[in-house]
């Protein structure tokens, strides 16, 4: 089992807005992975996992019996200058934490028919089209589902993939992303981290 360093888990306690994570129903291990940060060291957004750790799988590798969600919690903002007034950031919005979870899912895939020497051409191809996914929630390729934040009914985009699912909604003052493989979206539930505890 992967061990969360200090350094990690000061990151995650230096966000200047909540976490989320699977709520209490789900029982399994949790674990703190990445955090992103702006230039200035702010912390913008970062994820925690449930379940399995996701590995680099194929689907003929054993991917089917791996269960895992990851859910992304992002800093929601408007479109801002940098601190030293040189510039501007960019506003994050619910497309935003779509596309985190959505690349973040393929960086645990390949198809099985892939040469690993193609693996990086091919991620560019599928990160780029998660891009695209990301900036056209209303289109097609998503569906609409209900799932509770905080114990709130709350509307997130969703689709699905070969491999595995992602997911994207706003509350309150963050947007949430999430993917997983092996694990059913439909019965999941969001609530704010109150303790890193269990996950450090």
């Amino acid at each position: 089992m992967k061990t969360t360093s200090r350094v990690e888990a000061e990151g995650f306690l230096r966000a200047p807005f909540a976490w989320y994570g699977l709520d209490e129903a789900f029982t399994g291990p949790r674990r703190l992975m990445q955090i992103g940060t702006a230039a200035d060291g702010t912390v913008q957004h970062g994820s925690v996992g449930h379940g399995d750790e996701p590995s680099i799988k194929s689907e003929t590798a054993g991917a089917e019996k791996e269960r895992f969600a990851v859910v992304v919690t992002v800093a929601a903002h408007p479109e801002r200058r940098t601190g030293d007034g040189t510039g501007v950031l960019d506003a994050t919005t619910v497309s935003s934490a779509a596309w985190l979870a959505g690349s973040g899912l393929l960086a645990h895939t390949w198809p099985a028919s892939l040469d690993h020497a193609l693996r990086d051409h091919w991620l560019d191809q599928q990160t780029e089209t998660a891009f695209e996914l990301a900036d056209d929630l209303d289109g097609p390729a998503w569906t609409a589902l209900s799932l509770p934040v905080d114990g709130v009914p709350v509307p997130f985009h969703y689709r699905e993939s070969e491999f595995g699912w992602v997911l994207a909604g706003s509350t309150g003052d963050v947007h949430i992303g999430a993917y997983g493989r092996g694990m059913s979206a439909y019965g999941l539930g969001f609530a704010q981290i109150k303790d890193l505890g269990p996950y450090a």
